[in-house]
């Protein structure tokens, strides 16, 4: 039978290389699916990874119809869909997905993060979460600056932590801390002190 899954973990973990390598698995065995993303930080139509690999995608917006574009879809019959960056997901986009699933037999495979940069759930995540028939974490952890596994993820502006604004700003998990946006991943204790980076070290004076 179908399945709508969800796997989530926080950035830098490796969740487009998984996309990816699904991509690649399904496609080596014949089957003919879709990947679709939005807002990836290489541009539009486009899943990327860290590690240097990438592939074209169908890009859908925040009103996309999901189940319209799969089933108008032109071509041979899609029998799965992978969809990265899910969390941008709408709740209704969700129940389309599900639907795709349980009326159409298709296997949807989505990846994304559980949580905003506040700690908050995505809408499309906290939906994933209910209505998936597998919900797993990845379990390659991203390490804080402490040194323990980060499940945290925090924006920066201009070196400081923020709390505020937009859920949707897209930036990179750079190491620059004077970026106008980026983000960092963070251990729990470190995201609810709000320290993005570790502490420049204390300078001792030799007089």
């Amino acid at each position: 039978m179908a399945q709508l899954h969800f796997r989530y973990a926080a950035m830098n973990s490796g969740k487009s290389t998984m996309v990816l390598q699904y991509r690649h698995t399904y496609a080596a065995c014949g089957r003919n699916g879709l990947l679709m993303t939005r807002l990836d930080r290489a541009g539009e139509g486009i899943v990327s990874s860290r590690i240097g690999i990438s592939a074209d995608a169908i890009e859908f917006g925040a009103a996309t119809d999901l189940a319209h574009l799969v089933m108008v879809h032109p071509g041979a019959r899609v029998d799965h869909l992978i969809v990265d960056e899910a969390q941008f997901l709408s709740a209704e986009q969700v129940d389309q997905l599900a639907w795709l699933v349980d009326d159409q037999h298709l296997d949807v495979f989505t990846f994304g993060l559980l949580s905003d940069f506040r700690g908050e759930q995505f809408p499309g995540s906290a939906r994933l979460v209910v209505l998936a028939d597998v919900v797993e974490a990845l379990q390659v952890y991203p390490m804080c600056w402490c040194g323990q596994p980060a499940r945290m993820n925090a924006r920066v502006t201009g070196g400081v932590m923020v709390r505020d604004g937009d859920t949707v700003v897209v930036g990179n998990t750079d190491t620059d801390a004077d970026a106008d946006v980026s983000y960092v991943v963070l251990c729990r204790r470190h995201h609810r002190a709000g320290q993005p980076y570790s502490p420049a070290p204390a300078v001792t004076l030799v007089g």
